[in-house]
């Protein structure tokens, strides 16, 4: 959009925006600036279209249904300034460049079709990375924000939030201590209902290792005696084959060594006269030798045979022994690969059993570590609860301040932080002298109430305001948290609903101190809200395009402003009525305070 009103650009915060495509906008952009950006429109306009396309390049879900007839899609383009570290490293992480003026640009588009493309710093992205990263850059407060600000664990997050590092840094020491006082509890149970189990097998494994021990087996013993005991049976035929063998090599002068010694001796003296026989000589004389070595050999084994009647059955028992062991072995099916080597399986039980170790003892030591945890996990939830406490006074104090200006001052807001019984969470505490429920959030039910003259013991927000009343509530509240959020856009959608005269002014200013410190968008219709803008952008009913969006100043801005009040842009009544705001206005900001007080940043 050009023309209008331009001030310097932000040190951070959004720069500019274009969107195409997206809902009754055909084709628009914005650039935008620091402090209060307020855009109006009458219904159906297309100013909440702003929002909508500003929530899809930051991520979020995609609808085909956005994207505007005669568009092949819907594509919105935002460039932020950054000077957030996890901003960088987030860009830097996904493959993103940032331009020279240190700016960075984000990317969305939805197909017709419905399929959706994400960019950051000209690199594809997942949309994960833009909600990430949006998360960081803005904040929307809006009628969704409302409704979860009545959940309880929402309102126990604000709070801590609120708290900002007296409770967070708690919580997370906190935290940390009770997941692994809860993982040792689990550990414990899981060693106790085990316990049984684990014993059986352990004394299987030490039963089976006595028989290992007892036997004593050799690695390849039991195929060394199968051998044997194949031996031992044909004991009568193996003797009389070998005394045969040895009578027929040198049993008389008609053996076979006797046969070989005259051979033998014949060939040596026929090579005396002819050398040409020194060869079959020396074969000879090789044949003869071996043979006689070969009739030694028989006779020594015939010397050294075991013929011990009893040694079959000694040999059997022992086959018995081992096989009976290795099927023992096999039946536990551990280790099967090492049941032929009952040394080596017996290394493996022993490392096993080394492992199961004395349960009793385990038990022990982790009960005394569940102790140790323990105690610290109570002090630290001591802490913690002590800490939300001090920040629950803060907050409701700064809320019912807010409360008070406008125009609720009957009404006050009490932060509700209350020990939860025990048994009624993860694990019991002994806190403060009292046993507590707790989980890894602390020991605290947080509630927001509010007290009134006809609920002076405090009802909850879900059941204790409506209306206009709880749009004013949860304004004060998102105004309050606002000033604690790091990030540097804030976007406020018609959390003004419902409010008018004397608050809306009060609404408009507080969103004026909170830009003096944040870039603040209003979608309002409010002209009350709208007087205390930096700049004003009206966006025209019908198809939105860049003759539709202007910036309103001068007269322009008297009489869009006549328009919001009366809903008659030449009502001379409206017109003047809108001047008196904007001086109201400008004498409200000018005085640089308000009688409520808006959490500094």
């Amino acid at each position: 959009m050009s023309g209008g009103a331009r001030q310097a650009q932000p040190s951070r915060g959004l720069v500019e925006l274009s969107i195409r495509g997206v809902g009754v906008i055909d084709t628009a952009e914005w650039e935008w600036g620091p402090g209060l950006t307020v855009i109006t429109g009458e219904t159906g306009s297309g100013k909440t279209m702003v929002l909508t396309g500003l929530a899809l390049v930051l991520g979020g879900a995609s609808d085909s249904g956005l994207v505007r007839s005669g568009h092949d899609s819907a594509v919105v383009e935002a460039r932020f300034h950054v000077d957030d570290p996890a901003v960088a490293s987030l860009v830097a992480d996904a493959g993103g460049d940032f331009d020279e003026d240190g700016s960075v640009v984000l990317t969305r588009s939805v197909a017709a079709a419905g399929r959706s493309r994400a960019h950051l710093g000209g690199r594809t992205v997942p949309a994960a990375t833009l909600a990430e990263l949006g998360a960081r850059l803005v904040a929307v407060h809006g009628q969704d924000d409302q409704h979860r600000l009545l959940r309880p664990s929402q309102q126990r997050a604000a709070l801590d939030r609120f708290g900002g590092p007296d409770v967070e840094g708690v919580r997370e020491e906190f935290r940390r201590t009770f997941d692994e006082l809860a993982e040792v509890l689990r550990e414990r149970s899981e060693v106790l209902a085990h316990a049984q189990e684990r014993a059986r097998e352990a004394a299987a494994l030490r039963d089976s290792i006595d028989a290992i021990d007892r036997v004593t087996p050799l690695l390849g013993e039991e195929d060394a005696l199968r051998a044997e005991a194949g031996r031992l049976a044909h004991v009568d035929e193996i003797m009389r084959w070998v005394v045969s063998a040895r009578e027929a090599l040198a049993a008389d002068e008609g053996s076979a060594t006797a046969a070989l010694a005259s051979a033998s001796g014949a060939v040596s003296r026929a090579a005396e006269r002819d050398p040409s026989l020194d060869g079959i000589r020396a074969q000879a004389e090789r044949l003869f030798a071996e043979t006689v070595d070969l009739a030694s050999d028989l006779s020594r084994y015939l010397d050294g045979f075991d013929s011990d009647p009893g040694r079959l059955d000694a040999v059997e028992e022992r086959r018995g022994a081992l096989g009976d062991l290795r099927r023992r072995l096999e039946r536990t099916g551990a280790w099967p690969e090492l049941t032929s080597d009952p040394a080596a399986w017996r290394e493996a039980a022993a490392v096993r059993l080394d492992a199961l170790g004395d349960d009793a003892g385990l038990v022990a030591a982790l009960d005394a570590r569940v102790a140790q945890l323990r105690s610290e996990c109570q002090e630290r939830a001591g802490e913690l609860s002590h800490a939300r406490v001090a920040a629950a006074e803060r907050l409701a104090s700064a809320v019912t301040e807010e409360l008070a200006a406008l125009a609720m001052g009957s009404t006050r807001l009490v932060v509700d932080v209350r020990r939860r019984p025990p048994g009624s969470a993860d694990i019991d505490l002994e806190v403060d002298g009292t046993s507590c429920g707790a989980d890894r959030h602390g020991v605290d039910d947080i509630a927001f109430l509010l007290v009134t003259r006809d609920a002076p013991e405090g009802r909850s927000l879900a059941k204790s305001a409506s209306g206009g009343e709880r749009s004013r509530v949860m304004l004060a509240l998102e105004v309050v948290f606002a000033g604690m959020d790091p990030v540097p856009t804030f976007i406020f959608d018609e959390v003004d609903a419902g409010v008018g005269g004397k608050a809306a002014i009060e609404v408009g200013h507080r969103l004026a101190l909170l830009a003096r410190s944040a870039q603040v968008i209003v979608v309002t219709h409010l002209a009350q809200v709208a007087a205390f803008a930096d700049r004003h952008v009206v966006v025209r009913p019908g198809t939105v395009t860049a003759a539709s969006i202007s910036y309103a100043e001068g007269a322009v801005r008297v009489t869009e402003l006549a328009r919001m009040l009366g809903g008659q842009e030449d009502s001379a009544t409206a017109a003047a009525h809108a001047e008196e705001l904007l001086a109201l206005a400008g004498s409200r900001l000018a005085a640089g305070r308000s009688r409520a007080r808006v959490a500094s940043r």
